[in-house]
């Protein structure tokens, strides 16, 4: 099995010392992403790497996930899909037409970066005010069943029209 989810994290880890015990900690290079993942080598699972697994479908998104897993090595992984995200912005990418076939839904929660893009993409698309998301009505309505949604500020997702604006103009 290649493990094609380490093209997530920086390439070379730091070696810390915790309690005797020696471990490579892997920091995640998603932007403003502050997550370290520790694997310790004197353990009976020193080779496991689920939870790097687990922090890259959650921090990047099932998504790119699914596209690293699919690229065959960590190294392509890296330089087709991460470095992709990483140039292009998470949050613009969410706004490539994919084509006008049949709209489906996914039946899995959104990411936080994930539900961020959704919001301004609809704000955007629905010229709605950037205060849309201070409105009690709509903060009701998108943490129905699902009270830790996350919705940006109003600050933010102006901040974020403003940057998807400029990369669509480039």
């Amino acid at each position: 099995m290649v493990l094609t989810h380490v093209c997530f994290f920086k390439p070379i880890p730091s070696i810390e010392y915790t309690d005797g015990c020696c471990s490579h900690v892997f920091k995640c290079m998603a932007k403003g992403c502050k997550q370290h993942v520790c694997c310790y080598l004197d353990t009976g699972d020193a080779r496991s790497t689920g939870n790097m697994a687990k922090h890259a479908k959650t921090c990047w998104g099932e998504a790119a996930y699914q596209a690293a897993q699919g690229s065959g090595t960590a190294k392509s992984a890296h330089e087709t899909v991460v470095r992709s995200i990483l140039q292009t912005g998470s949050i613009t990418s969410a706004f490539e037409r994919k084509g006008k076939g049949k709209v489906t839904y996914s039946h899995r929660q959104h990411s936080k970066t994930e539900a961020h893009a959704e919001i301004v993409q609809w704000v955007v698309e629905s010229l709605q005010p950037f205060e849309t998301v201070n409105d009690h009505g709509f903060q009701a309505l998108m943490k129905t069943r699902r009270p830790e949604y996350h919705i940006p500020s109003p600050l933010t997702v102006s901040q974020d029209v403003k940057l998807v604006f400029s990369n669509v103009r480039q």
